[in-house]
């Protein structure tokens, strides 16, 4: 029986030398991959109470929409800025070298919905920290984030603290 750390790709020196990459797309390419993954989301998830799914830009939503549909609730996309089409609501947050900018539909999280947030990493946090300020931002409260990997020596979990994490493999 294959895990889903089997169908992961670990691609070394990319982006940059001396960065091992964890490629999902092996995930993805395999059926049995994608079942598998899927499949272990819902089990995660199956005792969360939410309302609203939100899959960060852009392999959040490759997760984020099957998992709305699994749980019959509205999937929500996090994009980075201007790439959505009605009025929207941002948060602009650190990177290591800049800033970054994301964004949701002014309409799309409700006060009091309660969110899972889904991505397929967890590395520092940064970026699941600024999706969850902007889900409160809209007066939504974040009940759980939801990864595929996570590389636990850049300690995201910990950046996190407070919010419930659920990852599906650790490097």
């Amino acid at each position: 029986m294959k895990r889903i750390e089997d169908y992961i790709i670990a691609v070394p020196d990319f982006p940059k030398p001396g960065v091992l990459f964890r490629d999902i797309t092996g995930i993805l390419s395999d059926p049995d991959g994608l079942k598998l993954t899927l499949n272990a989301f819902y089990k995660a998830l199956e005792n969360v109470d939410f309302d609203v799914v939100v899959g960060l830009e852009a392999r959040g939503f490759l997760f984020g929409v099957p998992i709305a549909e699994h749980f019959h609730k509205p999937f929500v996309p996090e994009r980075k800025k201007g790439k959505l089409p009605r009025e929207t609501v941002e948060i602009t947050y650190n990177l290591e070298y800049g800033t970054a900018c994301m964004e949701v539909h002014k309409d799309a999280i409700k006060p009091g919905q309660r969110v899972v947030i889904v991505d397929d990493l967890l590395a520092t946090g940064g970026t699941a920290k600024a999706a969850a300020h902007l889900v409160e931002k809209m007066g939504g409260k974040v009940e759980c984030f939801a990864f595929v990997i996570e590389l636990a020596d850049l300690k995201g979990r910990e950046f996190l603290d407070g919010y419930r994490v659920e990852s599906l493999t650790k490097y």
